[in-house]
């Protein structure tokens, strides 16, 4: 296990002195500073597990210290130390988040055991923080269907060690969900998670994403960059997408996967990178590597802890709570409280394919919160979404509309509140009332999707 690393910041460098070896008896790792200015200066440069920070310092008192290290968000703990401690100052320090206030002169015993408390407590809180981070990355990942028990058990075991992992499945299925679980349920959790979608970036810059460029390395590049494998230093990489990375890149990616080296695009400095890829694809790169588009040899080393994502279809007994957690999740971002799915529309949804996996039930479901007006979204208002087969042609006898959503949502919000209109005699208050909007925000609605408003004596088109 490493030595806890503690910072002693005084001006008294007898203080210093023996502060710091009666720390150095007890095994742990001791730096100083003599002011204001060196302490924040190292504790930017590194990071230390514990800061003992007086407030008599020539330069700036401790306390301000303390607030500039928060300012910067530097959460390392701090035990305060002062020879004329009042109760004013314990209090500022406390608030602060000070762990401990301790007068001088200090007694080594009284030190170690505020030392010793507060490492337990910070070990424990950090742990914490870890777990809530796992479970948070585990419940994005709905549904207990045998085929998701097993791909979280593949999950923890593929985080448990450091080899490469190649996640495949049909688009819509939840692929970075799953590089975020095995990230935060590894020994890296603490380090950086970094994304690239390689099908997102042009094949010119692709490099430079990666491995970052010198300043004048080609047109544009003003100032020196870090690419995504510096900057995931110490953690995780996903490459989204690794499919469409372009040939010349796929041969790069594997010297870096086999050496740990990269050069930045107009630099001659090999730069060692403790990195862990995981690589993710909707497409078949067995198929791939026949048609000479993927290289066999990156497969290889990409593909060492191999996890597949089910589809929907595979797990439909998941479709009911998947749709419930979306249906909360719409009705709070569309501000339509209330509303929950029927019986009917759940068996409906549970019969089709879903192409498009977990993204289009998502969409599906927020389309239903927001194009109807009951409360309770029934059999038919699915049916009008998502008919059933022997309607309109469509994989599966069903059809998805290819609108892109806010257009389909705007005309279909044009066209309640035009029936609403006709309904009231085109009077403005009972359709609000109606509808259970206010009637300036009507107004505005009307405005946006180009409803005239008509007097109740004029002629109905």
């Amino acid at each position: 296990m490493s030595k806890a690393a503690i910072l002693i910041v005084d001006d008294e460098k007898n203080i210093l002195t023996t502060l710091g070896r009666a720390l150095r008896v007890e095994d742990f790792d001791v730096d100083v500073a003599g002011n204001a200015a060196i302490a924040l200066e190292k504790a930017k440069a590194r990071a230390y597990d514990v800061i003992l920070l007086d407030v008599n310092l020539p330069d700036l008192d401790g306390i301000e210290v303390l607030k500039k290290l928060r300012a910067e968000k530097n959460d390392v703990p701090v035990i305060v130390m002062s020879g004329h401690g009042t109760i004013d100052t314990a209090v500022s320090a406390t608030r602060l988040g000070a762990h401990d206030f301790l007068e001088k002169p200090i007694g080594t015993e009284r030190l170690l055991l505020s030392l010793d408390r507060l490492l337990q407590f910070h070990k424990l809180s950090t742990e914490n923080k870890e777990l809530r981070k796992l479970a948070q990355a585990f419940d994005a990942m709905i549904g207990d269907s045998a085929p998701m028990r097993t791909l979280r058990s593949r999950i923890e075991l593929a985080a448990s060690a450091q080899a490469p992992v190649l996640v495949t499945g049909e688009r819509g299925t939840g692929k970075e969900l799953v590089a975020r679980a095995i990230h935060l349920a590894s020994k890296r959790a603490s380090g950086p998670l970094e994304k690239l979608n390689c099908a997102a970036v042009p094949s010119e810059l692709i490099e430079s994403e990666l491995f970052g460029h010198e300043a004048g390395a080609f047109t544009g590049a003003t100032k020196q960059r870090r690419g995504k494998f510096e900057r995931a230093h110490g953690g995780t990489l996903f490459l989204d997408e690794v499919g469409d990375m372009p040939s010349p890149m796929q041969a790069k990616l594997l010297r870096v996967l086999q050496e740990g080296e990269i050069e930045r695009v107009g630099g001659g400095d090999v730069l060692k990178v403790d990195v862990r890829v995981v690589a993710a694809t909707n497409k078949d790169l067995a198929e791939e590597i026949k048609a000479g588009r993927f290289r066999a040899d990156l497969y290889d080393r990409l593909n060492v802890v191999p996890l597949r994502l089910p589809a929907l279809r595979e797990r439909r007994e998941d479709i009911p709570v998947l749709a419930a957690h979306f249906l909360r999740a719409a009705c709070e971002a569309n501000d339509r409280r209330g509303k929950s799915l029927s019986d009917g529309a759940l068996r409906l949804l549970a019969q089709y394919e879903f192409p498009g996996n977990v993204r289009e039930l998502r969409n599906l479901v927020e389309r239903l919160v927001i194009l109807t007006l009951d409360d309770i979204i029934s059999e038919a208002d699915a049916r009008a979404l998502l008919p059933l087969p022997g309607g309109a042609k469509g994989q599966g006898g069903f059809y998805t509309p290819q609108k892109p959503l806010r257009e389909m949502v705007e005309e279909a919000e044009r066209e309640l509140i035009l029936r609403a209109l006709a309904h009231h005699e085109n009077q403005i208050t009972k359709t609000a009332t109606d509808l259970d909007i206010e009637r300036s925000h009507l107004y505005k609605k009307m405005r946006s999707l180009g409803i005239r408003q008509k007097s109740e004596d004029e002629d109905e088109s």
